[in-house]
């Protein structure tokens, strides 16, 4: 059976297509091709030379035109490459046409997107999710790659395996996909129950979200202390990580760092991550870094919006946090900036300047969202008077023969979660 290998130890030459089609013209092309350029170097290759196609329409056989497809095998031909990776998604029969066409082994953004990855993923289940995101990719693909391994092999006894096997092939696939759904479902679970726990405390959730490479980790190993990966490569991030935060007005917070955005992130692979993306959709606020050095600063943060929209998450509260400050120098370029942000803060997570802008802005929205409240505690349930008395301001306490009697103003999610402790009994 076929076997995943997302990293090569052997350096592969690679022509890139980007194909532009009408109306979808992007505002800065330059800017998109570097980036897909450094996508492409992240997983190995060496970039052999890149070709811009721009088509009326897209060919239901070949995806580019035929004159175009013969452009590009003579610059294949010409330059030695033995890869060529589009800058868009292909359908199953449009990449097993082009390499018959080519003589070269072709790929689309998605399989790019998910070799890098494969190369990112450190965590039980961030290998599962690319896993489970590569076999979903994979499966109507496996006739292509059972041709391939007929022509290669040739020879007595290896001419060709068959319809039979490639069906068992099929059902392994199908079923290494079920097991693998299951076993990411027991990975949410688990989750599910540690957001749960969390829940009790009724602290403030935060969720850092932002385009890959903005500096997200950075600013979140500033903000806590923690110690998570930070490189400057994409999808550095993989795995959710949550720690505490302790803010100036001595409230805590809950703060996650999430996985990083990318333009035209395909929708499978959003389903594929879900689970990395549920704390972004429990989160109460969204902190949204963004590169203010980028040159790409406006089309990123749509990116991000975008993504933000698929999993349901724009309707929340989110701040703009412009970070890198460090990169760009004060004058006409920083001012232009964030007069585009004009309620953004800015920061250099790298410097560790500027954070404290970040703690203001979120004791400014809780104070936006607390409520008076007045309760009747039994003793069995005097431990939420701790909780009240951290995450609010007590007005005034009052022992009295059934139980203590507190006013106080306190943010609305802890008094919703304490009325539905004293509700459960």
């Amino acid at each position: 059976m076929y076997e995943i290998r997302p990293v090569s130890k052997e350096r592969e030459r690679a022509f890139l297509v980007t194909v532009v089609r009408p109306g979808k013209e992007v505002l800065d092309l330059e800017g998109r091709l570097d980036e897909f350029e450094t996508l492409a170097s992240s997983c190995g290759a060496v970039i052999a030379g890149h070709e811009v196609c721009r088509v009326k329409k897209i060919r239901a056989d070949l995806f580019i035109g035929g004159g175009k497809a013969e452009e590009v095998l003579l610059k294949l031909q010409e330059l030695k490459a033995n890869l060529v990776i589009f800058n868009n998604d292909l359908s199953p029969s449009q990449q097993k046409n082009l390499e018959e066409k080519f003589k070269a082994r072709v790929i689309d953004r998605t399989q790019l997107i998910l070799d890098v990855f494969a190369r990112r993923a450190t965590s039980t289940e961030g290998k599962v999710q690319v896993e489970l995101a590569q076999l979903i990719y994979l499966l109507p693909r496996l006739s292509r790659l059972w041709a391939h391994f007929s022509k290669q092999a040739g020879g007595i006894g290896t001419r060709g395996p068959g319809e039979q096997q490639l069906e068992v092939d099929r059902r392994k696939v199908r079923e290494r996909i079920s097991r693998l759904k299951k076993e990411l479902s027991s990975i949410t679970g688990q989750r599910d129950l540690r957001r749960n726990r969390r829940e009790k405390f009724s602290m403030l959730s935060v969720a850092l979200v932002g385009y890959t490479n903005s500096g997200k980790s950075t600013l979140f190993n500033a903000l806590t202390s923690a110690r998570v990966k930070t490189k400057d490569q994409f999808f550095s991030t993989l795995d959710p990580t949550v720690r505490k935060k302790d803010l100036s007005n001595n409230q805590i917070i809950l703060l996650s760092d999430t996985v990083g955005f990318l333009n035209d992130l395909p929708h499978h692979l959003i389903e594929s991550f879900k689970a990395t993306l549920e704390e972004v959709v429990d989160a109460d606020i969204l902190l949204h870094v963004v590169d203010m050095s980028d040159k790409l600063i406006d089309e990123k943060t749509g990116a991000v919006m975008q993504v933000l929209n698929d999993i349901s998450s724009s309707d929340k509260p989110i701040f703009t946090v412009l970070n890198k400050s460090d990169a760009v120098p004060e004058g006409g370029q920083r001012e232009r900036i964030k007069r585009k942000f004009p309620e953004a803060v800015t920061v250099s997570a790298l410097e560790k300047k500027g954070l404290g802008q970040i703690d203001d802005m979120i004791i400014r929205y809780m104070g936006k969202d607390v409520e008076d409240m007045e309760i009747m505690l039994p003793p069995k349930h005097y431990p939420a008077a701790a909780i009240i008395r951290e995450r609010g301001t007590v007005v005034s306490e009052e022992y009295t023969d059934e139980g203590l009697f507190i006013k106080a103003r306190v943010p609305r999610k802890v008094k919703n979660q304490i009325f539905k402790t004293l509700k459960a009994g």
